[in-house]
């Protein structure tokens, strides 16, 4: 009776091969729920999606837009800078996705993962759902101070809604990465230093916040193989009018590039830790 006991938990990986597709997105549906209620219990977790769109626009485009656009040209600069930034939201807010399932171990909540029959891949799926949704969110308010700023659309509300699309797509595939550090490194705080380590080439050595023709040839030669410079000119061209297929379609490689790599190594580390 008691060997019968202990074997028990060793068959729910078998059952969860036989789980069906109908039912895996139940369980996404549930996990995505349970996350939301996390954030309704804990507003403060959404201040980074709130609050960052507002600081990083009027902190950029007051404190640059007059040395890069020129004095009295900061309404220039926001049509320039806006879609830039929409290319950084996804970058900032993946990182929360590491940090919160590397919390959830330290609180024990994947302990309780492990006992249900449930697919692996589910529980960070649901994670990603809900941080797209976070995402929109902070893009949403990005454009509504643009729009008061004085952003103006040259093409359509297609294309901006485009613009928006893509830039969720790049950061639901950065966000694979940040859950691999997650559940790599020890600490939160670890995953957060080396997504800050990450993170900061990659904004400034692009061309969000500036054109990239007046910078050194080494950097100018990175930043023309930065995913974020070419997700950003996707967005730029596609909101201010200009040719888009090169960006659009390099974006879209690097985002399928980084899930395909990044995505089955997130599941299989998880599932080596549940």
């Amino acid at each position: 009776m008691s060997a019968a006991t202990v074997s028990a938990p060793a068959t729910t990986p078998v059952r969860e091969g036989r789980i069906g597709l109908r039912a895996n997105l139940r369980h996404i549906g549930a996990l995505a729920r349970r996350n939301l209620l996390q954030i309704k219990a804990d507003p403060e977790s959404m201040f980074d999606a709130l609050l960052m769109p507002v600081i990083f626009i009027l902190l950029f485009t007051y404190v640059f837009g007059g040395s890069i656009a020129g004095k009295g040209h900061e309404k220039e600069y926001v049509n320039y800078l806006v879609p830039g930034l929409m290319a950084m939201m996804g970058l900032n807010i993946a990182m929360a996705v590491g940090t919160g399932i590397n919390d959830d171990f330290k609180k024990g909540v994947m302990d309780r993962f492990r006992t249900m029959p449930i697919a692996r891949s589910s529980v960070l799926i649901a994670k990603i759902v809900v941080e797209i949704g976070r995402m929109l969110v902070a893009t949403s308010i990005l454009l509504g101070m643009g729009f008061a700023l004085g952003l103006s659309v040259s093409t359509s509300v297609f294309h901006l809604l485009a613009a928006v699309a893509l830039g969720l797509t790049f950061g639901a595939s950065l966000m694979w990465i940040f859950i691999l550090l997650g559940l790599t490194m020890k600490t939160a705080q670890a995953v957060q230093g080396v997504a800050m380590l990450v993170m900061m080439p990659l904004q400034f050595g692009s061309s969000i916040f500036a054109p990239t023709t007046k910078m050194p040839g080494w950097l100018e030669s990175f930043t023309s193989y930065n995913p974020l410079s070419n997700l950003a000119d996707a967005s730029r061209n596609l909101i201010n009018g200009g040719p888009v297929a090169h960006s659009v379609w390099v974006t879209l490689a690097w985002s399928a590039g980084i899930t395909i790599v990044t995505a089955p190594l997130a599941v299989a580390k998880f599932r080596k830790k549940t």
